[in-house]
């Protein structure tokens, strides 16, 4: 018998993470670069092509050795060891969403069968890693940004869970890997295009509810500059601030990567003609299509007031889930 063979779940559990970690932080850089070049070209500003070399390709690295390089400080009246946490309790909370994300048929952390339930209560652990943050800074304005966006990412949970159940229910089952398999053959199959239009709908109060989970504009209100000099992250700087930057954009990529898993059919491809594509090629793609969205988004669209954003969570978005639940089940159990 192989010496290695009674650990090697858990090499394979170091290789996949010391691989996401990789990614995460490669796709990072790319997001903050790519969100420099469409606010340009959006906005038609100058400094993000012309600054760090050719159209602005290094700056992004400067900014990154920047983060590693700045001084740790940490507020004296700060609650020292709450406040070293939150940071690395958000992270986890956006790292171990990665752990049940069907890069491909083959390319998994984990198929648990329960894997929309297990994402959907993993990254909670952001909520309370941004109160955390909140507290420990010991700031009225960071407060008060933590308060915000524990309200907001709670209260828009609801319809996100809501609109994962309806592909939930289509395939009946949890397990992200058999969702994806399910809508093999083409574009037609994708589970956004089933029972039109209550699929439909779903994919799109997902994709809006989830930029309230990722705290993106319009619903950027907890780290309103004009209102809470950043929020609640506003006493962090250097690496601890640069572990949230990391994970704001990572949850951007698991919010979109789930979209593209549960409505636009994962790792396959639109046409079976595109199937020697390898699959991660498609699910990488998809994700950073709806990613740039995101950043379109930002630099298009105002920022909501705080009443007008629950009044769009509990009188629009919810009312609209739980009818949409409601027929799509019908839907189910007619066809069925």
């Amino acid at each position: 018998m192989n010496v290695l063979e009674p650990y090697m779940d858990l090499i394979l559990s170091v290789v996949y993470l010391v691989g996401v970690l990789m990614f995460l932080t490669i796709f990072a850089l790319l997001a903050v670069w790519l969100e420099r070049k469409v606010s340009a070209h959006l906005q038609d500003r100058l400094g993000p092509m012309m600054t760090g070399g050719w159209h602005g390709w290094s700056q992004t690295i400067a900014d990154a050795l920047k983060l590693i390089l700045k001084e740790d400080i940490i507020p004296a009246v700060a609650d020292r060891k709450l406040f070293r946490l939150a940071p690395y309790l958000v992270f986890i909370g956006s790292l171990a969403g990665f752990a049940v994300l069907p890069f491909a048929h083959n390319l998994i952390g984990s198929d648990i069968n329960i894997g929309v339930y297990y994402v959907i209560a993993i990254t909670s652990l952001v909520v309370i890693g941004i109160l955390m943050a909140g507290w420990a800074s010991n700031n009225k304005w960071a407060l008060y940004g933590a308060m915000r966006a524990a309200a907001q990412m709670v209260s828009y949970e609801i319809p996100v869970a809501l609109s994962l159940l309806i592909p939930v229910l289509m395939a009946g089952t949890m397990s992200m890997q058999t969702i994806v398999q399910n809508q093999a053959g083409g574009f037609w199959n994708w589970y956004v295009f089933q029972s039109i239009p209550f699929s439909l709908v779903a994919f799109v109060i997902y994709f809006w509810a989830s930029l309230a989970e990722v705290n993106r504009t319009p619903f950027d209100i907890p780290e309103a500059e004009s209102e809470l000099v950043a929020g609640f992250h506003v006493e962090y700087s250097g690496m601890r601030f640069a572990v949230f930057f990391l994970a704001e954009y990572g949850n951007m990529f698991v919010v979109s990567a789930i979209a593209a898993t549960v409505f636009l059919g994962g790792w396959h491809a639109p046409f079976t003609f595109l199937d020697f594509i390898p699959g991660p090629i498609w699910f990488i793609g998809k994700s950073m299509g709806l990613v740039l969205v995101q950043l379109w988004l930002r630099w298009t669209l105002p920022r909501l007031r705080v009443d007008q954003l629950m009044h769009v969570c509990w009188k629009i978005f919810l009312p609209f889930s739980f009818a949409n639940l409601l027929l799509v089940g019908l839907w189910v159990v007619l066809k069925g």
